[in-house]
C-alpha cells in the first residue's frame, strides 16, 4: 500500500470486508487519536486516573473490535470522539459508585483546582444533559459530539452530517444554549 493512501480509502476497503485495511489504518491514525484523547483529558481535573495512553488504548480496542460503518475520515474521528467520551463517562460513573465511596462528600483542601469527584459530577451532568438533548433533537446532540468532543471544524461537521455550514452553526448555537441551561 502506498504511503499516500488516505484514511477514507482504507475505511472504504474495511467497509467492503478487507480486514487488513483496518489493521493498516489504525496505526496510521494513532497519533491523531492521542491528540483527541489529550483534548478530552485537558477538560478533566488534575490527578485524573486515566492517562492519554490508557484512553487511546481503550478506544483503540473498541474501534478495532468492530469495524464500524465509517464513511470517511471525519466520520471515523467523530465516532472515535464519542467512544472516548463514553469511556470517560463510564470511568466517572465507576468513580462515583456508592460501593466505592461515591456517596462521600469530597473535601478539596487546596481550593486551587476542582476535585476529581467534582469534575466527574460535571462529566455526568454533561452526559445527562446531552442525553436529554438527544431525546429532543438527535441532530443537535450529534453536532455537539462532533464539534465539542471530536474537535471537528464547522465545515468538517457539516460534511459529516450532510448539512450546510450555516445550518450546523445555528444548531451548534442552539445546542450550546440548551446545554448551558440544562447544566445551570
Amino acid at each position: 500500500m502506498e504511503p499516500g493512501q488516505d484514511i477514507t480509502v482504507l475505511l472504504a476497503r474495511a467497509r467492503a470486508g478487507d480486514a487488513a485495511a483496518l489493521e493498516v489504518m489504525l496505526p496510521r491514525v494513532y497519533h491523531e487519536l492521542r491528540a483527541l484523547a489529550r483534548r478530552h483529558l485537558a477538560r478533566e481535573a488534575a490527578g485524573h486516573t486515566l492517562c492519554t495512553t490508557a484512553l487511546v488504548h481503550e478506544a483503540y480496542l473498541k474501534l478495532a473490535g468492530g469495524a464500524g460503518d465509517w464513511r470517511d475520515r471525519a466520520h471515523f474521528f467523530g465516532y472515535a470522539a464519542a467512544v472516548m467520551r463514553n469511556i470517560l463517562v463510564d470511568h466517572a460513573r465507576r468513580r462515583g459508585a456508592v460501593k466505592r465511596g461515591g456517596d462521600r462528600i469530597p473535601v478539596d483542601w487546596s481550593l486551587a483546582e476542582p476535585s476529581t469527584e467534582a469534575v466527574a459530577e460535571e462529566v455526568l451532568a454533561l452526559d445527562e444533559a446531552l442525553g436529554r438533548l438527544a431525546a429532543l433533537d438527535p441532530d443537535l446532540a450529534r453536532v455537539v459530539e462532533l464539534r465539542f468532543f471530536a474537535g471537528l471544524s464547522l465545515e468538517e461537521t457539516a460534511e459529516v452530517t450532510g448539512r450546510s455550514p450555516r445550518t450546523v452553526d445555528r444548531d451548534w448555537a442552539k445546542a450550546r444554549a440548551f446545554l448551558h441551561q440544562a447544566m445551570a
